[in-house]
């Protein structure tokens, strides 16, 4: 008979608040089976769902999209057109990620430009954070490319 573990034993092993593993099963995302008494047994294959479930919310998947894109595995037959679906929602899932990642190296510069001009102030410093402030904003508003036409010392660019 296959091994199965408590609540306890699996949020020890998934370092897994308990309360967290009651609410995934209230909600449905790993509903572990139950004994006699009603308490909670996870199997094997429970925990790798639980891993998966912390692999994907890692990867900024929200419970919502958890439970509703990825329960496929536990159909009986799954229909090719949903597994389709899955796989566009994961590439616009990647996309997505891709502007986050983009955003943040553009942050990561910046904030290295400014400290930098503020440890070494001088014009020229001073003149290249200002172009990075302006590239950036322009980046933000690429969709409204004629709002500002100044840059952030009221000069025309």
């Amino acid at each position: 008979m296959e091994k199965q573990y408590s609540i306890k034993e699996a949020s020890q092993l998934l370092g897994i608040p308990k309360d967290t593993l009651r609410y995934y099963d209230r909600i449905g995302i790993v509903s572990p089976s139950r004994e006699h008494n009603a308490y909670r047994r996870y199997s094997k294959a429970d925990l790798v769902e639980l891993m998966n479930v912390q692999i994907m919310q890692y990867a900024d998947f929200s419970l919502e999209e958890i439970k509703g894109r990825f329960q496929f595995h536990r159909m009986q037959s799954v229909d090719p057109a949903y597994l389709q679906e899955v796989a566009e929602f994961l590439d616009a899932k990647q996309a997505e990620t891709r502007r986050k990642i983009a955003h943040l190296e553009k942050v990561s510069q910046l904030l290295g430009v400014a400290a930098e001009t503020l440890r070494d102030f001088n014009p020229e410093s001073d003149q290249r954070l200002a172009g990075l402030v302006r590239e950036i904003y322009r980046d933000l508003h690429q969709h409204e490319p004629e709002i500002i036409k100044e840059d952030c010392d009221g000069h025309q660019n």
